[in-house]
C-alpha cells in the first residue's frame, strides 16, 4: 500500500518545475532553423522513436481491434471514454470562466451518464442535432486554459509515445491526467492498492487504444500529403493548438 497523502503535492510541484526546467533549457540550446522548434534535431529522433514503435506495435493492435471488434462495440467504448472526458472540458471551461462551455459539457455528461447508460450512447449529440438546445462535444484542457491567461505555449516539443506538445501543453496534459480525469486522476487518493491499479490500469490503456483507432484514417492522408511528415504534424499541431487557444476552432470535438 502506497501512501499518497504526500505524492500528490510532490507531482504538482514537479510538473512546474519541469516546466521552468525545460523553458531555462530553451534559452540555452537553441536551434535557428525554426524558432517555435528549438529542440528540433532531438525532437526529430523522438518522433523517429514514436513512429517506429507506432508502425511496430500500436498501429497493428490498432487495426487489429477496428477489424476483430464489431464496429457497434468500438462505436460504444468510444462514447463512455469521450463521455469521461466532458469532465476535464467542464472543469477547464469553469477555470476559463466560460460559463457556457461549462454548462453545455456538465449536461452532456448528465444527459449520457444518465440516459445514455453511462456514457454507451451519445444522447447529448442527438439532442444538439434535433433542438435547439447546444450540447454538442467542447474541447477544453488545462494547456487552453494556461493559454488563455497568457501563458506562452513555449518551445515544441515531441513527447515519448505521446507524441507533439509543447512546454504548455506537457504541464496541462499532467494536470489534467493527475486532477480532472475520472480515470486517472489522483485527487481523492489516499492510497493506491492492488484493485485500483489493475482497473484503472487497463482502462487508460483501451482510452489510448481507442485514440489510436481514430486516427488511423488520417495516417493515410497524411502519408500522401507531407513531404516532410515531422514538419506537416508539427506546424498542424501548433496551428491547431493556438486556434483552440483563442477559441477559433469551429470543429468542437477532439
Amino acid at each position: 500500500m502506497i501512501n499518497f497523502a504526500k505524492s500528490k503535492s510532490v507531482l504538482l510541484s514537479g510538473l512546474l518545475s519541469l516546466s521552468v526546467f525545460l523553458t531555462g533549457c530553451a534559452s540555452t540550446k537553441m536551434d535557428t532553423h525554426n524558432p517555435e522548434d528549438p529542440f528540433e534535431s532531438m525532437n526529430r529522433s523522438i518522433f523517429e522513436f514514436n513512429e517506429m514503435v507506432d508502425e511496430n506495435f500500436i498501429e497493428p493492435v490498432a487495426r487489429s481491434y477496428k477489424k476483430y471488434v464489431p464496429a457497434p462495440i468500438v462505436m460504444v467504448v468510444g462514447n463512455i471514454f469521450s463521455n469521461a472526458d466532458d469532465v476535464v472540458v467542464t472543469a477547464n471551461s469553469l477555470l476559463q470562466l466560460n460559463f457556457e462551455s461549462a454548462a453545455a459539457s456538465a449536461a452532456r455528461f448528465l444527459i449520457n451518464t444518465t440516459f445514455g447508460v453511462f456514457g454507451m450512447i451519445d444522447i447529448a449529440s442527438d439532442i444538439s442535432q434535433a433542438s435547439d438546445l447546444n450540447v454538442s462535444k467542447r474541447n477544453e484542457d488545462f494547456g487552453q486554459t494556461m493559454g488563455r491567461y497568457g501563458v506562452a505555449s513555449g518551445p515544441y516539443l515531441v513527447i515519448p509515445f505521446l507524441g507533439p506538445s509543447s512546454i504548455r501543453d506537457a504541464v496541462g496534459v499532467g494536470v489534467d491526467s493527475l486532477i480532472a480525469h475520472p480515470v486517472t486522476t489522483i485527487v481523492y487518493l489516499n492510497q493506491v492498492n492492488y484493485l485500483d491499479t489493475a482497473v484503472r490500469t487497463p482502462i487508460a490503456a483501451g482510452m489510448a487504444l481507442d485514440k489510436r483507432a481514430k486516427l488511423l484514417d488520417v495516417d493515410r492522408t497524411l502519408e500522401e500529403a507531407a513531404f516532410d511528415k515531422y514538419e506537416f504534424v508539427r506546424d498542424a499541431y501548433l496551428q491547431r493548438r493556438e486556434s483552440l487557444v483563442n477559441n477559433d476552432d469551429t470543429e468542437l470535438h477532439k
